[in-house]
């Protein structure tokens, strides 16, 4: 096993560990720790709420979800060397659940959970359908997840990082603050908003304190988006095996990781749509001097993904174009047709017994493929979400007999009012 550079204990709060991580972007928050290029090391991660969501079939928790706390990250992790220009190469070697604990009071000890935020609270890909909040828990079986909240479904996870990058420069902070101000400013008022400006409340900044703290604070940028540091991509085969080339803003690079996700559909559609955990990610780093202008990689990350996705072999596909449910005409909107295509999923699934929210939540947290599969032909842009029909052990696909009805239990809890 590498040498673990970031501990975490699982008994105590993400603030009350030997080493404090951060959720906020900025260029001053101090390493915690340095490694050498060529190293291999491996980091803890809490799941990106700490603990605030719980083993139970209540929803109350993801309604009152405090978005302000996320993401938990484990770093900065310095590499020595690195400079302004310089692209890191980091490859995953390993990750996982909590080692060592398969039972317990966190997600990631022997389980996990998707949730569907509230509409007031973030919402989702198809928020102005399921506007209220849901939980679905996932229990864990070696690479296997199952639920209670949703029988009849089972599937081996792609178990990645949701998020991981390299800090921004002052510079590049002060682009995003100013983009996403702007965009904020076309309608404030929005909810869910458009953007997340800086805010100081519930802010962790490392080693930070006094006058430095409250400056960062102010400043930091909030780590829901993904941006040109990498970020929170949440890219379900940026998994075991996998190579990235980030983008190096300052000295040292100062790389951090988490939001774990034990599996996940493409798009992560319910936004807290990925099975999440916490574990552990064991990664190897090195460097490419020069490497941002060498390859023309200065405004994103690229990577080479893992080769270690299920093996499922048939999929029935849901098609989608840009127009709405109301019958309104949208120009090539790729991102409508995605959403199209997931709700005939999702009510395709409902014939055999599924509530719509079980659907939703399978299509967020189970590993569908989607895709842009036409983005020319004016008016209609066209995305599909292919569906793995081995991961349910019944029937699904069409036939003269009719669809197979399953009990669909207690089905998926939703939040009080």
């Amino acid at each position: 096993m590498p040498e673990v550079v970031f501990p975490l204990d699982s008994s105590r709060s993400f603030t009350d560990q030997e080493l404090v991580g951060h959720n906020r972007w900025h260029p001053d928050i101090p390493p915690a720790v340095t490694v050498r290029p060529g190293e291999s090391f491996r980091v803890h991660c809490r799941e990106w709420f700490d603990g605030a969501i719980h083993d139970d079939d209540s929803a109350d928790d993801v309604r009152d979800a405090p978005l302000s706390r996320v993401h938990c990250l484990s770093g900065p992790i310095a590499v020595e060397g690195a400079q302004p220009g310089d692209l890191l190469m980091v490859d995953i070697l390993d990750l996982g659940p909590i080692p060592q604990e398969d039972s317990g009071p966190l997600a990631g000890q022997g389980w996990g959970y998707t949730g569907i935020f509230a509409k007031q609270n973030g919402g989702g890909f198809l928020t102005d359908f399921f506007p209220d909040a849901y939980k679905t828990i996932w229990d864990f079986a070696g690479q296997t997840a199952t639920s209670r909240h949703i029988p009849g479904v089972s599937f081996t996870g792609i178990v990645h990082p949701g998020l991981m990058g390299t800090a921004p420069s002052a510079d590049l902070l002060a682009t995003w603050n100013r983009r996403e101000a702007a965009l904020i400013a076309t309608d404030p008022d929005r909810n869910p908003p458009l953007a997340l400006p800086p805010l100081p409340d519930d802010a962790i900044l490392g080693a930070l304190s006094g006058a430095d703290f409250d400056r960062v604070a102010g400043e930091a940028a909030r780590t829901a988006p993904p941006r040109e540091n990498g970020g929170n991509q949440d890219i379900k085969n940026f998994s075991k095996g996998s190579r990235v080339f980030y983008p190096v803003y300052v000295p040292g690079a100062n790389l951090s990781v988490g939001d774990l996700h034990f599996s996940q559909g493409d798009g992560e559609i319910t936004f807290c749509g990925a099975i999440e955990m916490g574990g552990f990610i064991d990664l190897h780093v090195d460097l490419i001097r020069g490497g941002m202008e060498t390859y023309g990689v200065s405004q994103n990350a690229i990577f080479i993904p893992g080769n270690v996705e299920p093996r499922y072999d048939r999929y029935l596909a849901f098609s989608g174009t840009s127009v709405t449910v109301d019958g309104e005409q949208r120009y090539l909107d790729s991102d409508l047709a995605y959403q199209r295509a997931c709700l005939h999923a999702i009510d395709y699934l409902t014939k055999f017994g599924y509530t719509p929210e079980q659907g939703y939540m399978i299509l967020g947290a189970a590993p569908i493929e989607g895709r842009l599969s036409g983005v020319v032909d004016i008016p209609n842009s066209c995305a599909t979400v292919y569906l793995p029909t081995g991961i349910f052990d019944f029937p699904v696909e069409p036939s003269a007999s009719g669809p197979t009805r399953i009990d669909p239990g207690k089905g998926v809890p939703r939040s009080g009012f």
